[in-house]
């Protein structure tokens, strides 16, 4: 699967900020198809960082929601300032 079509946006709110601050982790919205593998492989390839663990949940009004922690030697906030995010 194409990545661009497996991570459909970032998600923001006030809480997936500070995980953003504090544990190095970026919040998207996928695909419902796409597997935790699938995901880690697509954030990967569009953002050139290497990640260390990907949990997802569905939320209420059925999306999909990945949490996505980088590896210590990348910044999720570097992340976040490509995305126009932060």
């Amino acid at each position: 699967m194409d990545p661009h079509k497996i991570l459909n946006y970032p998600h923001m709110t006030e809480k997936s900020v500070s995980l953003i601050e504090r544990e190095n982790k970026i919040t998207f919205i996928v695909n419902m198809k796409a597997d935790k593998k699938q995901i880690k492989e697509a954030v990967e390839k569009v953002f050139e960082v290497k990640v260390d663990k990907v949990n997802t949940l569905i939320t209420a009004s059925g999306q999909k929601k990945a949490f996505v922690k980088l590896r210590p030697e990348f910044k999720a906030i570097d992340v976040a300032v490509k995305l126009g995010i932060v």
